[in-house]
């Protein structure tokens, strides 16, 4: 399976500042997905009966989705 395209979510641009080689990208808009989806779970309470374990995979699972939905 393909990958969706994992973009940084907050890149920083350099436009002109010297950054000695330093590159700063962020998150992954993967990682701010997750995020965000586990903000909905928890602020609709619909983790009751679930583990951590489980909470993260079903976050990372709409992650992806949104990802995959980019790309359409």
């Amino acid at each position: 399976m393909n990958q969706p395209y994992n973009p940084p979510a907050f890149p920083l641009h350099n436009h002109g500042v010297q950054t000695l080689g330093t590159h700063i990208s962020g998150m992954t808009l993967r990682d701010y997905f997750a995020a965000k989806a586990l903000q909905g779970y928890m602020s609709r309470q619909l983790i009751d009966g679930f583990d951590e374990d489980v909470i993260s995979e079903m976050s990372y699972k709409v992650a992806d989705a949104m990802l995959k939905a980019r790309e359409a």
